[in-house]
């Protein structure tokens, strides 16, 4: 589990890495904003197609061997990004940083689900946060020494390919082949279930998944672009803004944390609009520009406050689609959390090119909004469920 939690970790360090070295990496390779697109996408292609196939690797191939041949190809991309001559090199190895962090994620999350239980899996969650919150910090302290983001991506592969190294030396200790798959469906629980054609026929289906295409991109854009909108278009101090976004995720950690002891007296139906309520209310103090302090701070709350709402979202899909088309629906909103969290960062960095940075605020406040009203919409005549660990 100290291996899993450290691999979580290493999923959250290149997203943390990115946000701060993106102005550094656009000014290299004179690149607009709208660039920021591309990489996106090539990362999330590569994550998509490691997820879509993680069932049937997991079937066929050692838990272990997996493990190693994903965190290596997160490492080699990651070194790959600190040497690449070319822009063009850089969105290629987009694409193997998404296919070692899509194996990584879907391999983790089955191990842990069918062998540890909910407990630790909030745990490996929140060890994401923690690779989100030192990712930041740690490419503020290399353009600080150096000048240069490179070193900060060699740092990181360099960990990386030690964490693989370390997989590879403990795979006897890992299950052994196919172990990791959860139980299958008898023949009357599959018969419990609606089928997939059925769940892409549901309006609520497409409404809970617009939800997670909302929530994700939102998430990604404001880890991604605060740090761009502060250095660039506020004049922040560059350490300050690096560090101060490395505490967007520290807060978003604490908040994810937290939240494991409230929500059961707060309720799954009343947590998510109150979140976003509350990040909404700070996106408007972000957009207005009060000055450096209230746009810091601001950045905090939003981070604090959207942290639950992932978790109760997908707690809710049963309330929200029904028992039925839960199963299907959970799926198609893991591929819409993909899409949202490619599209909504590369849209900002149109705006930001075509426009301002200081659109970006604006338009994290349309999409807010949007989810706040979609998911009131949702939960309209849904059964509330049992709250996450109630």
């Amino acid at each position: 589990m100290a291996l899993a939690f450290a691999a979580y970790v290493s999923l959250g360090l290149p997203d943390g890495l990115q946000g701060v070295a993106w102005p550094s990496i656009r000014r290299d390779f004179s690149l607009g904003h709208d660039s920021f697109g591309a990489l996106m996408i090539a990362f999330t292609a590569g994550y998509l197609a490691s997820s879509f196939f993680g069932g049937r690797l997991m079937a066929r191939f050692r838990l272990g061997a997996l493990l190693t041949a994903s965190t290596l190809s997160a490492a080699l991309a990651l070194l790959g990004y600190s040497a690449a001559p070319v822009w063009g090199f850089v969105v290629a190895a987009a694409v193997a940083a998404g296919l070692g962090g899509g194996g990584i994620d879907v391999t983790l999350n089955s191990y842990v689900a069918s062998r540890h239980g909910d407990a630790l899996m909030q745990w490996l969650h929140a060890s994401y946060g923690i690779g989100a919150t030192l990712g930041p910090v740690i490419m503020t302290a290399a353009l600080g020494r150096t000048g240069s983001w490179r070193p900060g991506y060699l740092m990181v592969g360099l960990l990386e390919l030690a964490l693989a190294a370390a997989f590879l030396l403990t795979g006897s200790m890992w299950e052994h082949r196919g172990a990791a798959v959860p139980p299958r469906r008898s023949a009357p629980a599959r018969g419990r279930h609606g089928t997939m054609r059925a769940a892409l026929r549901s309006p609520k289906v497409w409404l809970s998944v617009s939800l997670f295409f909302l929530y994700m991109g939102i998430e990604v854009a404001f880890g991604a672009w605060s740090y761009t909108l502060l250095a660039e278009s506020r004049g922040v101090r560059t350490q300050l803004a690096g560090y101060w976004v490395g505490s967007f995720w520290g807060i978003f950690t604490a908040g994810r944390i937290a939240a494991g002891f409230y929500t059961a007296r707060i309720g799954r139906l009343r947590l998510v609009p109150g979140g976003l309520t509350a990040a909404l209310a700070a996106a408007v103090v972000l957009a207005l520009d009060l000055g450096d302090a209230a746009s810091l701070a601001a950045l905090t709350v939003i981070g604090l406050a959207i942290a639950p709402i992932l978790p109760a979202l997908l707690s809710g899909t049963a309330d929200r689609v029904g028992p039925a088309l839960a199963a299907d629906t959970i799926g198609m909103q893991i591929a819409a959390m993909g899409a949202g969290g490619a599209v909504i960062p590369s849209l900002c960095g149109i705006l930001a090119r075509r426009l301002s940075l200081e659109a970006i605020p604006a338009f994290m406040i349309l999409l807010m909004g949007a989810l706040l009203l979609l998911d009131r919409h949702s939960v309209r005549g849904s059964r509330p469920g049992r709250p996450p660990g109630g």
